[in-house]
């Protein structure tokens, strides 16, 4: 269980979900982990469950200082940045798009799409110096197959797979590579925003679309970040990798 070791990864939105799933398959790989989430309680919790490999931290990746010192706190407390995730994510409840307040608006392209700006900024410039890096972002399948109801989001996560395939172009003579997961609905927090209305026969009608006829997990979307992260995976860049029971077929 060493494929990660010695490796300083970053997780946002590591409370819990997804995030939670990748820093704890992680950690069972050698990784040593900054657990980062704006829930500090969870994020501590996770950490804690971890061991001394691990720190928890609250970040609210909409803001620039909090994503510098984050990225800090790595340095300060393991010396280097190997591994960033762009896990942390938002979405408003399913609806009409011309309902969706400003705010709500400007809250889903801060966590979605200008957190991985700001950690770019922070954690390229690490990595170039140890030669080389890998930056990992959660989309998702509605970036391929908006799901009606969803516009905002569905935008916003197409965007990171724009953002995605760019800066892997971009960064692959420093050695950094740049991948994304593209996730079908997992049954999470967010679930019940994805429906609108968080009902059994909703539940069933979604998990019906998915070919393979369950929600994703935490550990199906860990296990392809691990992959992504890993050496194994070395010569993969630039890829949107759907974890998604064949639901965008």
């Amino acid at each position: 269980m060493t494929r990660l070791k010695d490796k300083v990864a970053i997780v946002t939105g590591a409370a819990s979900g997804f995030g939670e799933g990748i820093a704890r398959r992680f950690a069972q790989e050698g990784a040593k982990l900054v657990v980062a989430d704006l829930n500090v309680k969870g994020a501590e919790r996770v950490a804690a469950d971890i061991g001394n490999a691990a720190i928890g931290i609250k970040t609210d990746v909409s803001r620039k200082d909090d994503v510098e010192a984050m990225v800090a706190a790595a340095m300060q407390t393991f010396g280097r940045v190997d591994i960033m995730v762009n896990n942390a994510g938002f979405t408003h409840a399913n609806g009409d798009m011309l309902e969706v307040p400003e705010e709500t608006f400007d809250l889903i392209t801060g966590v979605n799409m200008k957190a991985v700006y700001y950690a770019a900024l922070a954690v390229v410039p690490i990595m170039e110096r140890q030669g080389g890096g890998s930056i990992i972002t959660t989309s998702s399948t509605a970036a391929m197959r908006p799901r009606p109801g969803l516009t905002w989001y569905n935008a916003s996560k197409g965007w990171t797979i724009t953002a995605t395939k760019s800066m892997a172009l971009e960064l692959a003579s420093k050695q950094i590579r740049v991948n994304c997961i593209c996730p079908v609905a997992g049954d999470t927090a967010m679930l019940p925003r994805f429906l609108g209305t968080d009902t059994p026969e909703l539940r069933e009608e979604f998990r019906a679309s998915i070919p393979l006829g369950r929600f994703s997990t935490p550990l199906d979307i860990a296990n392809a970040a691990l992959w992504l992260a890993s050496d194994e995976a070395s010569f993969v860049t630039g890829v949107a990798l759907e974890v998604d029971g064949g639901s965008s077929i």
